[in-house]
């Protein structure tokens, strides 16, 4: 096949990385850049010597200078390409979530062949969050084509909602932006909220204000498995945001609950989620640092709490602010290791692949000596299969989460 794409030629050491499977060449990996490449659109990727190594979109604004799409030296980009690529994600969905698919992650970015592009469906909803110039200048032919996928499988949607509003567009050059995709008869004129069921609890998501796309959908099956241990316990949920973990729990039968955020914005959507299911006299929600809180009930040894759930925000998102995340990852598990009694449960997690497993690993067997105690592990889980994981892309490995008993 004749390639009509202008070339980039890349250092050895990008050469190895994409032969590995790895998507990203680095500013600092290109050797040669011909004239005629255009930010956003297809390039070639070669060795030194010539060798094709795959093709993929251009920025030179980005650190990321090229997003391999395919190594396959015969795939033309065209509309049956991306229709390919829409079809296998949306199979992928159904096979895995199976009654769960109406609520999960549709399109994971590079772990689907989309780099840069995220698609969380809520029932009838559709978010979605751009953040490669590649997927923006191809974003209209690839919501229509889900629309058209999804709608042949049965399933209605009736609104696509851009959440474009990230710091991280910028380093694409592209503007910020939020805002409902106008596109054949989908609807635009909606207050932004939808009740989804997951797992059995209803969940006021507001699409428009709430962080990220309105909900964090990777947590899914860890929260059932946090509420396993529930029955009887009395339940520390830290950093609950919008009650998930707390509500959980709840209905499974805990004999109390405390939710605590920092942000009274989030406890309004909690408190309002308990009423939706019937809970708001089965859970306390407390506005407090939790850091604090912590603190303060180490200081008192043993509490009231036999149950400690800490699903905190990433604490680092680079590599250089590694050292102070592990820092305020340990001192929150340490503390909740002197609060819980012997035979307590603690339930814990990373939402960031800097904090690599290995790390987190390390950070709570040092914990656990600090805090002269021994971990009973009962579960290790990770992000739900909605956000696959590629293994030859550490960047999409990123949320761990553990079931401890303290002993």
């Amino acid at each position: 096949m004749e390639r009509n794409y202008p070339n980039i030629s890349v250092t050895d050491k990008a050469a190895r990385s994409l032969r590995s499977g790895h998507p990203w060449v680095y500013a600092d990996e290109v050797l040669h850049a011909d004239a005629a490449c255009e930010n956003g659109q297809l390039v070639d990727v070669t060795t030194r010597s010539g060798h094709w190594l795959g093709a993929g979109f251009y920025n030179s604004a980005s650190k990321i200078r090229v997003r391999v799409l395919s190594r396959n030296a015969n795939d033309r980009f065209d509309e049956a390409f991306w229709a390919r690529r829409v079809q296998y994600a949306i199979d992928y969905r159904r096979t895995v979530m199976g009654a769960d698919f109406d609520n999960c992650r549709l399109i994971f970015g590079e772990a689907d062949g989309f780099p840069g592009l995220t698609v969380d469906r809520f029932g009838p909803i559709l978010v979605a969050q751009v953040l490669s110039l590649g997927m923006e200048l191809r974003k209209t032919q690839l919501f229509a084509l889900l629309l058209q996928t999804l709608r042949a499988c049965g399933e209605q949607i009736e609104v696509i909602y851009e959440r474009n509003d990230v710091k991280l567009r910028e380093k694409e050059g592209m503007q910020q932006g939020t805002g409902f995709v106008t596109l054949e008869d989908l609807k635009t004129d909606l207050d932004g909220h939808v009740t989804i069921r997951e797992n059995g609890i209803l969940y006021d998501v507001d699409y428009i204000h709430g962080q990220k796309t309105g909900f964090f959908l990777d947590q899914k099956y860890n929260r059932l498995a946090a509420a396993q241990l529930a029955p009887g316990k009395h339940v520390l949920d830290c950093f609950t945001h919008t009650g998930a973990f707390g509500l959980n729990c709840a209905a499974a039968g805990a004999a109390s609950v405390v939710s605590v955020d920092v942000s009274e914005d989030a406890l309004t959507t909690a408190r309002h989620n308990a009423v939706l299911n019937g809970l708001d006299a089965h859970v306390e929600y407390l506005c407090a640092d939790v850091f604090d809180l912590l603190t303060k009930l180490a200081e008192q040894k043993r509490g009231a709490y036999d149950y400690i759930i800490l699903d905190p925000p990433a604490f680092t998102k680079s590599s250089a602010t590694v050292a102070n995340a592990i820092r305020g990852y340990k001192e929150i598990n340490l503390k909740a290791m002197r609060i819980l009694p012997r035979g307590g449960y603690l339930a814990t997690c990373s939402c960031s692949h800097f904090m690599t497993d290995d790390r987190f690993r390390a950070m709570l067997a040092d914990a656990a000596k600090d805090a002269q105690v021994s971990l009973r592990q009962i579960e290790a889980r990770q992000q739900g299969p909605d956000h696959p994981i590629l293994w030859n892309v550490p960047e999409t490995d990123y949320l761990k989460f553990y079931l401890f008993q303290i002993v």
